[in-house]
C-alpha cells in the first residue's frame, strides 16, 4: 500500500499539519509505504490550460506536462493507492495552493471527450477540511457545498471522503492579535475536548487498507 500524505496548509506545524502526521503515524503502524508533502515548500502554479494533456496521440494522456516542482508530486500520486491530504478553509474555500493542487491532479484525467476518467489507476482519497466554523455551519452551509468541489477527485477512479475539523483554535496567544470576534476561552475548550478525538480519528484513517 503506498500512500501520499499531503498538506494543503501553510502552516506545517498548526492544526491541519497535526492531523496529517497522525494519519501518517497511523499509515506506517500497518506497513504502509508513506510519503509525507508540504505543498507550501514547492514553487508551483495552478493549471496554465496548456492543453498539453489533451492532444493528440500523446503517450501518457493522465500526465500534466508542465514542469515545475509539483509536477514530479503529481506523479508520484497517480503511482499511488492513496491520498490522504488536508487544507485548512479560508473565505470559505480550501487554499490557493491546495486548489491548484487539485487542477493540476485532476484536469489531466479528465477526458474532453465524453468526461470519462483517462487515468488507469484507483487511488482513494480522504480529505481533512480545518475550519474555524461550528460543525452545526457546516452541515447548513458548507457540506453539500463541499463535495461538490471536491468533486473532480473522481476522475483518480477510488471513493472520496471528507472529514471537517470544526472549530479549531486559531492561535496559541490571542492577546497579540486583533481577533475580538473570537472568544478564546471557547476556542481553547473546544480544541482541548474534541481536538484530541480527531487525532485519534486521523490515526484510524491513516491506519485504515483499502
Amino acid at each position: 500500500m503506498r500512500t501520499i500524505i499531503l498538506n494543503g496548509s501553510p502552516r506545517k506545524i498548526w492544526n491541519t499539519a497535526q492531523l496529517l502526521k497522525e494519519a501518517q503515524k497511523g499509515a506506517e503502524s500497518v506497513g504502509a509505504e508513506v510519503e509525507y508533502i508540504d505543498l507550501y515548500d514547492l514553487n508551483y502554479n495552478g493549471c496554465r490550460s496548456c492543453l498539453a494533456c489533451k492532444r493528440k496521440g500523446i503517450a501518457e494522456p493522465c500526465k500534466c506536462y508542465w514542469k515545475d516542482e509539483l509536477t514530479p508530486v503529481l506523479d508520484r500520486v497517480w503511482q499511488a493507492d492513496r491520498l490522504i491530504t488536508g487544507t485548512p478553509i479560508y473565505y470559505s474555500e480550501p487554499t490557493g495552493g491546495f486548489r491548484s493542487f487539485l487542477e493540476r491532479l485532476t484536469f489531466p484525467a479528465m477526458s474532453y471527450n465524453d468526461y470519462s476518467s483517462v487515468f488507469k489507476g484507483h487511488v482513494d482519497v480522504d480529505v481533512f477540511l480545518t475550519m474555524n466554523a461550528p460543525l452545526q455551519y457546516y452541515k447548513h452551509a458548507y457540506e453539500h457545498r463541499f463535495h461538490e468541489y471536491f468533486a473532480p477527485f473522481r476522475f483518480l477512479n477510488g471513493t472520496t471522503r471528507l472529514i471537517p475539523v470544526c472549530d479549531t483554535l486559531q492561535v496559541k496567544d490571542y492577546s497579540k492579535y486583533d481577533m475580538a470576534g473570537f472568544s478564546e476561552s471557547h476556542k481553547r475548550a473546544v480544541h482541548d475536548t474534541e481536538f484530541p478525538a480527531m487525532l485519534e480519528l486521523a490515526f484510524k484513517v491513516g491506519a485504515e487498507q483499502a
